[in-house]
């Protein structure tokens, strides 16, 4: 199976099979089932066939822009592909590619079609993902009307940025969550997020950040920690990490918290699911969230 389906009623089949040709794509006959099928195996999907039957067809399935495939529609007179859904998540680029089979991609999202920089565009061409994913409304908005400066940070520095700044991170599937006790040592926290992540079966390189309290912003053995591992650290506020469902008790209502390691993982997560509870090894907690 490739990340890519052509879905087509039964008489486009051979367009269907020549575009599928050129895109090293699957191909799914059209019927009841056929777009939950591809939402729950596909990331792009072509759709050759009236735009009506598509968007009905995805319309009941649609639950996250992050997580939705992307959607284009061909007419069945191949002179057009539009991105109905997922245009800065993979839609354009896929309407892109069509034009070599002479079909001509219609960019309908803001930026592109003012010829502006969009942060998921930049984070793809970085090869980045997106932490504070509901800043890019934001971020997009200022983009459509002048320059956005971007900022780069490759060492150790100190950031201070308000909640229109999107934060853009190297490429990871999971969220670190830890907490610890005042002036804790980076090799205790650094062995223990090694811990949990050998018991969990990741690798450090599949982390997209690791994530905790601002409480814990003069911890210099978390901070010394974090860098040693190659990591990024975001700090969450009061209000986003009480906003989370802790899953198990913790100590952390003393500060006011419904708890760190386990809130922290699960705020900034793709999926919001939590792949290992919170564990304790000495003086630090560790959860970890996709």
């Amino acid at each position: 199976m490739t990340g890519t389906v052509v879905i087509a009623l039964e008489r486009f089949l051979p367009d269907a099979r020549r575009i599928a040709g050129s895109l090293g794509a699957d191909v799914l006959p059209y019927g009841p089932d056929a777009f939950r099928a591809a939402f729950a195996g596909y990331t792009r999907i072509v759709a050759l066939m009236s735009a009506g039957i598509a968007v009905r067809g995805i319309a009941p399935l649609l639950a996250d822009k992050w997580r939705d495939p992307a959607v284009v529609v061909v007419g069945p007179d191949l002179r057009y592909a539009v991105p109905v859904v997922g245009g800065h998540h993979g839609g354009n680029d896929l309407a892109r590619e069509l034009a070599v089979l002479g079909i001509e991609p219609v960019i309908t999202t803001a930026t592109e079609t003012r010829g502006r920089e969009s942060v998921e565009g930049i984070a793809a061409r970085s090869g980045c993902d997106i932490v504070n994913r509901d800043s890019t409304r934001a971020v997009n908005a200022a983009m459509l009307d002048a320059d956005v400066p971007l900022y780069a940070v490759t060492g150790p520095g100190i950031v201070v940025a308000g909640p229109g700044v999107s934060l853009l991170v190297r490429k990871g599937e999971y969220v670190v969550g830890v907490g610890c006790r005042k002036d804790v040592g980076a090799a205790e926290v650094g062995e223990a997020v090694r811990q949990a992540l050998r018991k969990a079966g990741i690798s450090p390189d599949a982390v997209l950040v690791y994530a905790t309290t601002t409480k814990k912003r003069g911890e210099a053995g978390l901070l010394e920690a974090v860098l040693d591992l190659g990591g990024n650290l975001v700090f969450l506020d009061d209000e986003t990490l009480n906003a989370q469902e802790a899953p198990s008790p913790s100590r952390a209502s003393l500060i006011g918290l419904a708890g760190v390691a386990e809130p922290a993982a699960l705020a900034i997560s793709k999926r919001k699911v939590l792949v290992l509870a919170k564990q304790t090894y000495g003086s630090v907690t560790v959860a970890i969230a996709r």
